[in-house]
């Protein structure tokens, strides 16, 4: 690798170890071996390398959680909806203690977004394509087909990921469970 990945991965470091921030230039040049005018080349700022690093995080997640990124994986999925939905939400539950740093880091970032408005603009549309990419990946909705229909389905996937992940890291024996899920799902089809 060379320094601007040996950053990258060095800042991911540090904000899964300390925090948005409590994360200084200094302990990303310690994590990465670089030096501090390496974040100023390759990012032009220790800000800029943090947004990146913390996009990657997220991504980094989407991928751990979805059921694959390939037609034979999602072809692979119940073809019944509710047992896809079932699936789904198992694989993603299954990842919640993994997932807990980068959830940790998720609402931090969440709390600065009023008062950071970079941040807040570097998010925006990693977050719509997240949605996007929730929807087909997590549902086999493909946003170029069908953009609104992945539109609103990847909107309930993120709103569900948040509740669940935050439930899970308030209180894990009371955090819904992919049965739980999918049991409240057909309760609001009402066929429960």
């Amino acid at each position: 690798m060379g320094h601007k990945e040996d950053l990258l991965e060095g800042a991911k470091s540090c904000l899964l170890e300390k925090g948005y921030a409590r994360t200084t230039a200094r302990d990303i040049v310690a994590a990465s071996g670089t030096n501090l005018a390496s974040i100023g080349y390759h990012y032009g700022s220790k800000d800029a390398l943090l947004q990146q690093a913390f996009l990657a995080l997220t991504e980094e997640w989407g991928e751990r959680v979805s059921p694959g990124g390939g037609e034979e994986e999602r072809a692979a999925l119940p073809a019944d909806p509710y047992a896809r939905f079932h699936a789904v939400w198992a694989q993603v539950i299954e990842a919640a203690d993994a997932s807990r740093p980068v959830w940790k880091l998720q609402t931090e970032v969440v709390t600065r977004l009023d008062d950071d408005e970079k941040l807040r603009e570097a998010i925006k549309e990693p977050q719509r394509e997240g949605r996007l990419g929730m929807a087909e990946s997590l549902l086999g909705i493909d946003p170029e087909a069908d953009p609104e229909k992945a539109r609103v389905a990847g909107l309930l996937c993120q709103a569900l990921a948040t509740g669940v992940m935050i439930q899970w890291m308030v209180d894990r024996e009371t955090a819904p469970t992919a049965d739980d899920l999918t049991a409240g799902l057909k309760v609001l089809m009402g066929e429960q």
